[in-house]
């Protein structure tokens, strides 16, 4: 029988989520598209990049009257901060405004690639845990240092599939896999989903969750690639705890030979 979202939850620091879809707020063409596509994506988390949204004067319009925050759990983060400095202040402009004191921790080490800053980012990591943040911190698919980020308090790992933005997919599957063989905390697949099948590629490979924004903000529809990530996250889920059957390098015939007549 399949099993439905809400008995299978994604449980990050003792909150559970029934959605493994987490998603972004940025590059839609609307925001009454942003709103639609959130629906149809069925998430109950989606990050908003704290620098990007207007906190100091409430009474003007903002992208948080678009969030339906009874539904949807906001994830503050730190895109485009490239310090240490940069990313605790900005943190923690989040919180003082009420967001949350949870965060997707960003700290960006090459502004053409987007890649993280791995040792800014454990830092950050380590001082914002000490401030009872709840720290996601968004890393390369490398097993080491996300073992490292969780040592140092994360509540997960974000490890990237391909570049921010890129949609090229997961480019290191064995790694992906491997962080998950070690993980004590949900491993979350952040960046370069492209489409339906590298969201379910992911979750087949064991990832806890996968966040997204554009591919789903950047699609011709977003509101129908929304709702097909979210059937490919929750295929890919089901289909990792269903167990694939072994690859082999021969044929398997797949009705059984024995006693057929003439054998």
């Amino acid at each position: 029988m399949t099993q439905h979202p809400a008995a299978d939850p994604l449980v990050i620091a003792g909150r559970p989520f029934n959605s493994r879809l987490i998603v972004g707020t940025g590059k839609y063409p609307s925001f009454e598209s942003m709103v639609a596509a959130h629906a149809a994506s069925g998430t109950e988390m989606v990050t908003v990049a704290v620098r990007r949204v207007n906190l100091s004067n409430r009474s003007e319009p903002s992208l948080l009257d678009y969030i339906d925050t009874s539904r949807i759990f906001i994830l503050p983060n730190t895109a485009a901060c490239y310090t240490v400095d940069d990313a605790v202040r900005t943190a923690r402009l989040g919180r003082e405004a009420g967001l949350s004191n949870w965060v997707k921790l960003e700290v960006i080490g090459d502004e053409r690639t987007l890649f993280p800053d791995n040792e800014a980012l454990l830092e950050a990591t380590r001082i914002l845990v000490a401030e009872g943040f709840v720290v996601l911190p968004y890393t390369n698919d490398d097993p080491v240092m996300c073992r490292k980020l969780e040592d140092a308090g994360a509540a997960a790992v974000m490890p990237l599939g391909a570049p921010i933005g890129s949609g090229l997919g997961i480019q290191n599957p064995n790694n992906i896999r491997i962080i998950k063989e070690f993980a004590k905390v949900p491993v979350i697949v952040d960046a370069g989903v492209g489409t339906a099948s590298d969201a379910a590629i992911a979750m087949e490979l064991g990832a806890d969750a996968v966040l997204m924004n554009t591919g789903i903000a950047g699609a011709d529809d977003p509101v129908a690639m929304a709702e097909a990530m979210k059937l490919a996250v929750r295929a890919g889920r089901l289909a990792y705890k269903a167990g694939r059957i072994a690859r082999r390098a021969y044929a398997t015939a797949s009705s059984p030979l024995e006693g057929v007549v003439g054998r």
